[in-house]
């Protein structure tokens, strides 16, 4: 069922979405270094490397930049375009045909590049691999702010390390073991929701089981318990 609702509501999205997907293209082909789409090996299901489609919002040799596959806030590789692109998520609407072709899901664990896919704890690791990645999940829909929160800290490569991707592997664990229609269709309903309201808690309500968050980055997170005046 998840599957057939990945193709369907992949190629809804695609046709719906077209009138703003090909002035971006054209946009992009014009400006920038003329590069239109960005292909970059990410972890797949049972570990296996595919390609990832995203629009070009970084200079071509980004990689072997600064921080490399990690983004920070401000990051001075990013393209003037690429910004309004990643601040809005446009960027990775291409990744809808990597959901038509079978390589990704609608929703499950953000796919990782092998330096990111490394900072998850082994048993994390062990467990975001049975499923596809997917286009958004909990861990998307909670780390929204990741660069703001690793800008934030001062020690961003560290904070990234030690703090965001050990609860993050966490929380896409809880995702595997809890995997089912109805979290499907809610990540989905919660990810749209947080589009237009970026600051709402909404995804502890529909989730309450999830892992209680550290310290660090309760209140960044927007975590209820963080914040009892809301």
């Amino acid at each position: 069922m998840q599957r057939f609702l990945d193709i369907l509501l992949s190629g809804l999205a695609l046709l719906v979405l077209s009138p703003l997907l090909v002035p971006i293209m054209i946009v992009l082909r014009l400006s920038g270094e003329g590069e239109v789409f960005y292909l970059q090996n990410r972890v797949g299901r049972g570990g296996k490397l595919f390609g990832v489609y995203k629009f070009a919002t970084m200079l071509k040799n980004s990689p072997s930049i600064g921080t490399g596959t990690v983004t920070v806030k401000n990051d001075p590789r990013v393209l003037p375009l690429g910004r309004l692109l990643r601040k809005t998520k446009i960027n990775e609407l291409p990744q809808l045909f990597n959901i038509l072709i079978g390589d990704m899901s609608l929703v499950g664990p953000r796919p990782q590049t092998q330096r990111c896919f490394d900072a998850f704890p082994e048993a994390s690791q062990a467990r975001i691999v049975q499923v596809r990645p997917g286009l958004s999940g909990i861990g998307s829909i909670v780390f929204r702010d990741e660069e703001d929160m690793m800008h934030a800290s001062g020690e961003p490569e560290r904070f990234y390390d030690e703090v965001i991707m050990p609860y993050k592997g966490r929380l896409e664990e809880w995702f595997v073991v809890n995997q089912g229609l109805w979290a499907y269709l809610m990540c989905i309903l919660v990810t749209i929701w947080v589009v237009f309201f970026p600051r709402s808690p909404l995804v502890w309500r529909v989730f309450p089981t999830l892992p209680v968050p550290p310290a660090e980055i309760a209140e960044a997170v927007n975590w209820p318990a963080a914040t009892p005046h809301r």
